[in-house]
């Protein structure tokens, strides 16, 4: 009882994070738009109907989650009558492609997206606020999750799960999971084997989602005052710095360019048996599983500087297009997925564990033994900043790191480049 006790507790301290982070989104100020929603919420909460011939698209990643999807549209076909069509569209990709096929008319009426882009979406006229069911979000999920698909106040979206990555680690070779990534590259030495592609660990490299983890446990971070600051860059601090140079410095353990750890050979090599440890999320889960993969799942090893490393944490959310012709039947569809029901079948299917305050005493979800280390690994983890600048982060992080680990460019210098070309990329937004 004391180990479920403590896994809700951090779960609560990683919601409690993604609150206070993303607090400086909103503010206490009633905006008009949010005035505009709560009227809209009141006037319609009791009698949103589908319009007639309603049918929607949704896109979702493939996988587990492109999964639910497809059994949550049978569902909600045979409930309100209206046709899903399922199309697999991975939740990163999906704001810039909507901002292509949405003025066309070929879009999503619904998709999946990580919360960072909330802000990006909004301000650039992409989704339409959550009007009608903002009250259950707002009483029914984790203040941190409902803090993640808001902006300036106003509720947009609709959490479906809470996440960060950790350790994944073989059992037929891993015994017990490394505590120290001291004690990991002393595995490796003995493990790796180049020349049969053997190796001790791997994550995808040039992936800044990923690496940032070895930036923020050195004390590097993305925005100050907790995510909010645009003015305010951490990520060539002297801290950001020591961070790169240690990641770097794996490179002995790991001797592959970023193109050869990316996510999708990572993950290949990791069900071949070639990779004995791995750095991933809950999204992984089911795949491994079905592969038939002896693994755990443990936190991330602590670093040189005795410290935890700081996975980057965050709410995965459905939106509604502003594009949809169908913008009644898309809000029920959204609704109805982040119902109870429906998100307790979710993590039976993703293994994501759902952001909802009923769902936390749950048995499925506290006595999973692949649910634990995620939520050790959460009390360390920092939250994804939501303002609009994030999005012009991402491609130059991730370069950062390519050129530092395929070139051997120095890590102040790669980290100075990419500081200034979020700079100047937030200067003309």
């Amino acid at each position: 009882m004391k180990k479920y006790t403590k896994i809700i507790a951090l779960l609560t301290v990683m919601v409690f994070a993604l609150s206070a982070a993303l607090t400086g989104c909103g503010g206490s100020k009633i905006t008009e738009t949010e005035e505009k929603a709560q009227v809209s919420e009141t006037e319609t909460n009791q009698e949103l109907k589908p319009e007639p011939g309603a049918k929607l698209l949704v896109w979702e990643s493939e996988g587990p989650e492109g999964e639910f999807i497809q059994y949550a549209a049978k569902k909600f076909t045979e409930k309100y009558g209206v046709e899903v069509v399922y199309e697999p569209v991975t939740h990163t990709d999906a704001r810039g492609r909507l901002a292509t096929d949405g003025p066309a008319g070929i879009g999503a009426d619904v998709f999946a997206a990580p919360h960072d882009h909330t802000g990006e979406l909004v301000v650039s006229g992409l989704i339409q606020p959550n009007d009608i069911f903002a009250d259950r979000i707002r009483n029914e999920f984790m203040q941190g999750a409902v803090d993640a698909v808001s902006y300036q106040g106003v509720v947009y979206g609709y959490p479906t799960g809470i996440e960060t990555y950790a350790l994944f680690y073989n059992k037929d070779y891993v015994k017990e999971p490394p505590k120290t990534y001291e004690d990991l590259i002393k595995f490796a030495k003995e493990f790796n084997n180049p020349a049969k592609n053997q190796f001790a660990f791997m994550w995808d490299v040039g992936n800044a989602y990923f690496s940032h983890s070895f930036i923020a446990g050195y004390g590097g971070y993305v925005f100050g005052d907790g995510g909010t600051n645009k003015d305010d860059i951490g990520l060539n601090s002297k801290e950001a710095v020591e961070g790169a140079k240690f990641l770097v410095s794996l490179k002995e353990i790991l001797p592959l360019k970023t193109d050869d750890t990316n996510y999708q050979v990572m993950d290949g090599m990791f069900k071949e048996g070639k990779a004995a440890m791995i750095i991933n999320g809950p999204w992984a889960v089911r795949g491994y599983q079905e592969a038939g993969v002896n693994f755990g799942i443990a936190p991330l090893p602590l670093l040189p500087n005795d410290k935890h490393p700081a996975s980057f944490s965050g709410v995965r959310t459905m939106f509604v297009s502003a594009y949809t012709k169908y913008p009644k039947a898309a809000k029920l569809f959204a609704d109805f997925i982040t119902s109870e029901e429906m998100l307790l079948k979710r993590y039976e299917i993703t293994k994501q564990i759902p952001p909802m305050k009923s769902l936390m005493d749950a048995d499925i979800i506290k006595n999973d033994p692949y649910a634990a280390p995620f939520l050790e690994q959460a009390q360390f983890a920092v939250p994804m900043p939501s303002i609009p600048q994030m999005g012009v982060v991402w491609e130059p992080y991730a370069r950062a790191f390519q050129v530092m680990w395929n070139d051997g460019v120095d890590p102040q210098k790669a980290l100075d480049e990419a500081v200034q070309t979020i700079k100047d990329a937030i200067a003309i937004q």
